[in-house]
C-alpha cells in the first residue's frame, strides 16, 4: 500500500452520501480534498481533514473547468478525483417527463466525462487515480430504470474507453458499480409508482452504507502504482440483482 499522506484529491457530489463519505475517508488518510457540489451550504458538515468546499454544478462545464483550476491553484497538483455525483430520477419510459431524462445525462454522464477531460492534464502529471461512479443497473438493466441505467452503461464505456487511453501513461482509472446504498439519491424520484417500490426494496435488504463504498475507494486508491484495480463492483449481501 502507499501513502496518502499529502495527496490531492477532487471529490464531486460531495453535499451527501457516498460523495460525502469518501470526502471524510480521504481526508481522514491525510489527502487534501476539494469537496465539489451544488449545496454548498452541506459541505461545512464534513470533517475529518484538511477539506476545501467549492461550488460545482458537473452538468455545467465551465464550473467544472473552475473547480479543478481552484483545486490546483489552491495545493500545485491533483492526484486523485472521485466523479461521484448524480442523480437517481427512474420511471417507465410512456408518459416519462423527458426532462428528467436530460438531467441524468447531463449531470450522470457528461458529467462526469466534464470532470474526466478537465482533470486529466494533472492527473497525467501526478500520475494519478480516477474513479467513476458507476451502479449495478450499468450491468443490468430493469424495467422503470431505462433512461438511468443509460447513464450508467454510459459511464462504463467512457471509463474503459479512457482507462486504454492513459494506462501506459500511469493513470489509474477506477470504474466501482455499487448496489443498493442507503443515501437520499431514491428519496429524489418523482413517480409515485416508483418511489413507492423503491421505499420496499431499500426496506427489505440490509443496504450498503456510505461508508462501504468510501472504504472501497480507499483500497483502490491505496494500492501501489503498479496495482491498478479497474473495477469494483459492490452490493448489499441481501440484493440479488
Amino acid at each position: 500500500m502507499q501513502s496518502l499522506e499529502g495527496k490531492v484529491a477532487l471529490v464531486t457530489g460531495a453535499s451527501s452520501g457516498i460523495g460525502a463519505a469518501v470526502a471524510t475517508a480521504l481526508a481522514k488518510a491525510g489527502v487534501k480534498v476539494t469537496a465539489g457540489a451544488r449545496r454548498t451550504d452541506r459541505l461545512a458538515a464534513l470533517t475529518g481533514g484538511e477539506i476545501f468546499p467549492v461550488k460545482l454544478d458537473v452538468s455545467d462545464e465551465q464550473s467544472v473547468r473552475d473547480a479543478v483550476a481552484a483545486t490546483v491553484e489552491r495545493y500545485g497538483r491533483l492526484d486523485i478525483v472521485v466523479n461521484n455525483a448524480g442523480v437517481m430520477l427512474v420511471g417507465p419510459v410512456q408518459g416519462a417527463d423527458t426532462s428528467e431524462w436530460n438531467r441524468m445525462v447531463q449531470t450522470n454522464l457528461l458529467g462526469s466525462m466534464y470532470v474526466a477531460h478537465a482533470a486529466l492534464p494533472y492527473l497525467l502529471e501526478s500520475k494519478g487515480t480516477i474513479i467513476q461512479t458507476s451502479s449495478t443497473s450499468g450491468r443490468t438493466a430493469s424495467a422503470g430504470s431505462g433512461a438511468y441505467a443509460a447513464t450508467k452503461f454510459g459511464i462504463n464505456a467512457f471509463t474503459e474507453a479512457l482507462r486504454q487511453e492513459v494506462t501506459t501513461q500511469g493513470v489509474r482509472v477506477v470504474q466501482i458499480a455499487p448496489g443498493m446504498v442507503d443515501t437520499e439519491l431514491a428519496s429524489h424520484v418523482t413517480d409515485p409508482a416508483m418511489l413507492e417500490m423503491a421505499a420496499k426494496l431499500y426496506a427489505s435488504v440490509r443496504t450498503l452504507r456510505p461508508e462501504d463504498v468510501a472504504e472501497a475507494v480507499l483500497y483502490a486508491v491505496n494500492q501501489p502504482a503498479h496495482v491498478a484495480v479497474n473495477e469494483i463492483l459492490i452490493r448489499p449481501t441481501d440484493q440479488v440483482a
